[in-house]
């Protein structure tokens, strides 16, 4: 994206944000997102996470829900399963609480913190960038994290999966939180173990992504891109992705 239409874009934001207000802007932007998310290209690899869960009993954990965009998508898809979203920017838990009451998702449960490999206080960054606020890109901070670290510092409180959930029986676990999947994971080492949970994640090509390979492959479970409506086994010298299946060798 050239800098005059990322300009552009964040300026049109900006006035969006100030004229409708941060809350209501982000909550006609997940509806809207919700309505079309089926048509976009670039979710074709969620989808297909969703197919994958079709017949495993147990709960899904969405890790890092945003404002509800997927959490509603996995509830409509699964009416019989509860959902769980986690979501630790108050902006954004103001929003998903709004999703799931708009749309009766009553199976829906939020859990306003941040999940890692420890239990304490986090300081998290609410970036901004031409005077809007860019949510959708609201990470953990530490000193890993070098991008998007100009915005507002908040401060969350952060859990680890295992102490979350305990002995509950997870069938997937959705994880998108901005260069923390590793953290997040590692957290939950002892759920995977027990659970085997189909995993779908974000990841850019990072020290964050050889962590997480290193992790899921040292828990005995296999990484697969989506090709052609297909998974393969991910093969860094022919495949540029960043959406990556880990589903274990045990079925």
């Amino acid at each position: 994206m050239t800098h005059q239409i990322l300009f552009l874009k964040n300026l049109i934001k900006y006035i969006l944000q100030r004229i409708l207000g941060i809350n209501r802007y982000l909550f006609l932007f997940s509806k809207f997102k919700i309505k079309t998310l089926h048509n976009d290209r670039n979710e074709k690899d969620f989808f297909h996470f969703i197919t994958l869960l079709k017949n495993r009993d147990g709960i899904i954990i969405d890790i890092g829900a945003n404002i509800g965009i997927m959490s509603y998508h996995l509830v409509n898809s699964f009416p019989n399963k509860i959902i769980h979203a986690i979501e630790p920017i108050p902006c954004n838990i103001q929003v998903l609480n709004k999703i799931k009451r708009h749309y009766k998702l009553e199976q829906l449960k939020v859990h306003p913190i941040a999940l890692g490999d420890t239990s304490t206080d986090i300081e998290m960054i609410l970036p901004k960038e031409g005077g809007a606020i860019q949510q959708g890109l609201s990470h953990v901070k530490h000193e890993e994290i070098t991008e998007w670290n100009n915005g507002e510092l908040i401060k969350v409180t952060q859990k680890k999966m295992d102490d979350v959930f305990g002995e509950t029986h997870v069938c997937g676990i959705k994880i998108d939180v901005e260069n923390y999947e590793y953290y997040a994971l590692k957290g939950g080492v002892n759920l995977i173990k027990r659970n085997n949970p189909i995993i779908y994640c974000e990841l850019w090509d990072n020290e964050n992504r050889r962590k997480c390979f290193e992790l899921v492959n040292s828990l005995d479970y296999k990484i697969y891109v989506l090709i052609k409506d297909k998974l393969e086994i991910y093969d860094s010298s022919k495949h540029e992705k960043q959406n990556f299946f880990f589903i274990p060798s045990k079925k």
